[in-house]
Order: C-alpha cells, then structure tokens, then sequence
C-alpha cells in the first residue's frame, strides 16, 4: 500500500447498518470514502437492536445475563453484520473481505463482557488493506488466550475501531446517527450546540460521566496513542467533531457541554470503624468482583466511626451490596443502604479550573431551580452533582440554558 494513502477505520453504530437499505448506504459511504484517496477497514456493530434482542432471548431462558455463553451468544450479532455489509460492498463493485474478531488479531482479557483488549495483532487486515480490499471487522469482540470469545462492554464497538486505527496508524472515524458531539442530549435541551473540537480529556471526561456518544475507554485509547478521531453522522454529509490532542485556540465557551447520567445507582456503607485499611480492603473486594466506584466520599462522624459513600452502575449495584454487606459484617460495620433514584449532571470543560466562579454558578442554578445536591465531586475539568432521577432533565435544562446558550449569544 503506497505511504501517500490515508487509512480510515471506520466505525458504524447498529443504527447505522440497522437493515438491508442502510447497508447499502453504508457501503457508498465506504465507496466515497475509496474515492477520495482513503484506504478502509470498517468496524461494524449488530444491526439495529440485535444485542438487546439477543439479551432479551437469553434472559427468557435465565437471569443470569454475564459469563461465557453470553459472549458466545452476543458475538454472532456482529458477525452477521461484517458478512452482509461484505456482500453490500461487492454488490457496489467493492472488493471486500469480512473478518471476525478472531480472524482480525484482537485479543483480551478480563471478566466476561466486560473484556478488555492487551493486544490487537492486524496481519490479516493489513494483508487485505494491501491488496486493496475493504476489510470488514466484527465489532465489541476479542478472544482470550484460551480462544473463547469475550465482549468489551457497551459501546466496545468504538474500542475496537479505535485499537484497529492505533494498530495501523488510521485515523478513526465514528459514524452515527447524530451529526457529531453535541453539548447536551438534543432531546431535553431547547438549542443544542455542535461541538467542532474537543480535546482527548474534554472527551474523555464527557464519556465517563454517561454522554453516550463515545464509549470512555475508547477515547482513552485515542489519547495514548494520539489517534485522530472524528464523530459524524452517517445520514447527513454535514461536519462532525474532530477530537484531538491539541484543538484550535479560541476563547468561546467555558463549559463545553452539559452531561446527565440515570443508570448510576448510590451505595452507603456506614458506621465503619475509623482504622486504617478499612477504605483499601473494601474497594479491593469491589474490584475482584468486578465493581469499578465513583465519586467516593467518606464523612467522618462522631466515636471514631464514618460512613463511606460511593456510585456504582446500576448493573453492578447487586454484586456491590452483596461485597458491602459481607465486608460489613467482617468490619462490624452498621449496615449498607442504596438508592437507585439518582442521577449524577456534570458540566464539562477545559476552562473549569480557570473559573473559581463555575462551582458556585452551578449550585446557585440548581438551587433555584428548587434541586437538591446529594453528592458533590470536582476535577480540573467537570464539576458533578448527584440529584434526585427525577430532577435530572430540568437541571440539564437549566445549567445548559445558562453555561451555554446564553454564552453563545
């Protein structure tokens, strides 16, 4: 393959190539893509809602949803769309080759579906890349060294097309069905903003608090080995966002974005014995289970006793309790609570920590807004209130009215 063609991976979402029609279309996307000089591999997820389809299937069978077979069972979604985008290409007079991820070199480990990638060996792509064929790979797989396959979480489609572009020096392209990253979800706020840059930590910080356009890890992979990515729609030729290292100087809007999370639960372990190790010993037995914790808080209360909060999501919320439960027990700990009744709205971007003002903004908003703070946590680049699940939509609202569309005018 000649140094002067460009390499785009090129990844579709399960909307994107959700039946026959829009593969299709997908394939002359690919074709103008060929046009313009590029050479493509594209990353393809399951159409439309298969995998909730797939999940649904299983879970008429049993209600337990993560292990081996599940990760069996969810592959072959993906599998079927690199075969019929394959037969769609050729259909357009594209040479292509369909690959799952076993065949394309990804390789993983970790808990079941929750896998994560150590290695991506591409020969097999780079062979197809040379001889001019359009290599088609399975999306949101891996498999381990004992040769099962493994899944790589929600949105591990995204993971894949960036490994694959880190892999061969691509650029990355994600391919949706919005036109690029918005500052805040399109159908609570009255006048969304298309973001044209955002820097890799802009991103990154975005992702992990629930937008759900990029997949957090994903973008992490992006800045370490400073993979150009670019979010676009694949129904309009409009601009997307481009997310790199270093974005075009500008002084415009402080606050990037505004970002809600539902599917966080809160988890209170209290009157926990004030020793040292306690902290350590109890996230250690969350992470062998495969529980990650968010914004961590512990009140320090009277008689040397203190309660430690934290956030889960909410599909790990049963194994959390089970570890807190049983390591209260051990500690002679006063009991675990929860609630699932909560959101987390975080405003996001580079300028925060220029800003003293920004935290107080945001609390006196909400305040008028007649919303309580549960938790409060700050980085350099988001500040983050836990409210009640209930109030999440008006306090998107509201922040984004203010931090946004008035900075805009």
């Amino acid at each position: 393959m000649s140094e002067n063609i460009r390499t785009a991976i090129l990844k579709f979402g399960g909307s994107s190539v959700a039946d026959a029609d829009r593969m299709r279309e997908v394939a002359l996307i690919i074709k103008n893509y060929i046009g313009r000089g590029y050479s493509v591999a594209a990353i393809v997820s399951a159409m439309g809602n298969t995998t909730n389809d797939l999940l649904a299937l299983a879970g008429g069978i049993t209600d337990e949803l993560s292990g081996r077979e599940i990760d069996q069972l969810l592959a072959t979604g993906e599998q079927q769309s690199i075969a019929l985008l394959a037969l769609a290409l050729k259909r357009e007079g594209i040479p292509a080759q369909s690959f799952t991820a076993a065949q394309a070199g990804f390789f993983a480990n970790g808990f079941p579906t929750e896998g994560r990638i150590y290695r991506v060996a591409p020969k097999a792509v780079t062979d197809a890349l040379e001889k001019g064929l359009v290599a088609v790979v399975a999306g949101f797989q891996a498999i381990t060294d004992q040769g099962d396959v493994i899944t790589l979480g929600r949105g591990g489609s995204d993971l894949s097309a960036v490994a694959l572009a880190a892999a061969i020096d691509g650029e990355c392209h994600i391919l949706k069905d919005v036109p690029g990253v918005m500052s805040a979800d399109p159908k609570i706020v009255r006048s969304p903003v298309k973001l044209d840059y955002l820097s890799y930590q802009e991103c990154m910080e975005l992702s992990s608090l629930g937008a759900k356009m990029l997949q957090a890890r994903s973008v992490e992979v992006a800045a370490r080995y400073e993979v150009p990515l670019y979010v676009a729609s694949s129904f309009t030729k409009e601009e997307g966002t481009w997310i790199v290292k270093n974005i075009p100087v500008s002084e415009g809007l402080i606050i990037k974005a505004v970002v809600h999370d539902l599917k966080v639960a809160k988890v209170v372990l209290m009157g926990v014995p004030d020793v040292p190790g306690v902290a350590g010993r109890l996230f250690s037995n969350l992470a062998e289970r495969g529980v990650g914790a968010e914004m961590i808080i512990q009140n320090t209360m009277r008689g040397g006793l203190n309660d430690i909060g934290f956030l889960v999501r909410k599909e790990n919320l049963d194994a959390a309790i089970d570890v807190c439960r049983n390591f209260s027990v051990e500690v002679d700990a006063q009991g675990v609570s929860f609630n699932t009744e909560i959101a987390r709205v975080s405003i996001v971007g580079s300028g925060i920590a220029n800003h003293p003002d920004i935290p107080s903004r945001m609390f006196t908003i909400l305040a008028k807004e007649s919303i309580n703070i549960e938790m409060i946590a700050s980085t350099a680049l988001a500040v983050t209130c836990v409210v009640a699940a209930t109030r999440a939509e008006d306090a998107v609202r509201a922040l984004h009215e203010h931090f946004i569309e008035e900075e805009a005018v």
